[in-house]
């Protein structure tokens, strides 16, 4: 049986034509094998809405997914806090289907969860309460109706405030909360856990309520491609080399 391969956190964008290109290689090499492609977040540095196809990286990336879909690989997305405008146009160019912030898996007889990873980061107050704010729909509605130039020059904004933000908070605020990843775990039935979001990639061991659980964490792609590969025979952390 096919495995299912996970990505996130790439963070594609005009600036970074080195990992674009790994991003290429590997849907032109890995992804063609895959019983299913997830990718958790944060496939684009920033995206303003739907129209930002017409972008040269964006199209390119899109055209990508929408040959790979086609190849008969389905493609899931869950949005980012980067990309979390991610709708159905992108849907209908792509053939990807833009999931929920958390979505509950069946791989081969193990119940895994899988989600972006920010929602886990309670402990980081300011961001939890932009989250909020910005997935208000009559806000989404307001800002919809706003000229192209105007919107991506308020995620331009939100984008340099966000990169100076983080540079001045404590690394620990900015991991994952304890009892929000138990509370995610026990909500729904002590699954396997696959997040990215936090750029600290490794595999945690959690005993939640006596039930052991397997909290796996994906890197980011700033040096190379990373990605998981989960088949019949458990969990592989693979890399597309730079």
């Amino acid at each position: 049986m096919k495995p299912a391969l996970f990505i996130s956190d790439l963070h594609l964008c005009a600036e970074r034509p080195a990992i674009n290109g790994i991003f290429f290689e590997f849907l032109a090499r890995e992804a063609p094998r895959a019983g299913a492609l997830y990718i958790l977040g944060d496939l684009f540095e920033y995206w303003s809405g739907d129209d930002d196809l017409d972008d040269p990286v964006h199209a390119a990336v899109a055209d990508g997914l929408r040959q790979l879909t086609a190849s008969g690989v389905p493609v899931g997305v869950v949005p980012g806090n980067r990309d979390f405008l991610l709708g159905a146009q992108f849907e209908r160019v792509t053939g990807a289907k833009v999931l929920g912030d958390s979505a509950l898996l069946d791989l081969f007889g193990t119940a895994t969860l899988i989600m972006h990873g920010d929602t886990l980061c309670t402990d980081d107050v300011k961001y939890q309460s932009y989250r909020a704010t910005v997935r208000k729909p009559w806000l989404q509605k307001l800002y919809f109706a706003l000229p192209r130039s105007a919107r991506q020059r308020i995620v331009g904004g939100i984008r340099n405030h966000s990169q100076q933000s983080t540079a001045a908070k404590r690394p620990e605020i900015m991991d994952v909360n304890a009892e929000a990843v138990a509370q995610a775990l026990r909500s729904h039935g002590y699954p396997r856990l696959i997040h990215g979001h936090t750029h600290r990639p490794a595999c945690h061991r959690h005993q939640v309520d006596g039930h052991a659980c397997e909290r796996w964490v994906l890197d980011a792609w700033y040096e190379g491609g990373d990605f998981l590969t989960v088949g019949p025979d458990g969990i592989e952390r693979r890399r597309v080399a730079a």
